[in-house]
């Protein structure tokens, strides 16, 4: 499964890239991007787990940039 999710105040692309690589190390996460241009976030996951990956997703980029917000719709 394959989704994308809007991101709300990305600041820089090295934030993006230290998010990016977080969440590829994630259980389930068969490929990761976090796009600082568009302030996308792109998550390929098995469907079994993507809800979960998806919450561990938001955790990481919290930790990175605690002001970015991810749009869940």
């Amino acid at each position: 499964m394959k989704k994308t999710f809007k991101l709300e105040d990305l600041d820089c692309a090295n934030c993006a890239a230290k998010m990016e690589a977080a969440i590829n190390k994630l259980d389930g996460v068969q490929k990761a991007t976090v796009s600082f241009m568009t302030q996308k976030m792109t998550i390929e996951a098995d469907e079994a787990v993507f809800d979960e990956v998806v919450q561990a997703a938001v955790k990481c980029i919290a930790k990175v940039e605690p002001d970015c917000r991810v749009l869940l719709k």
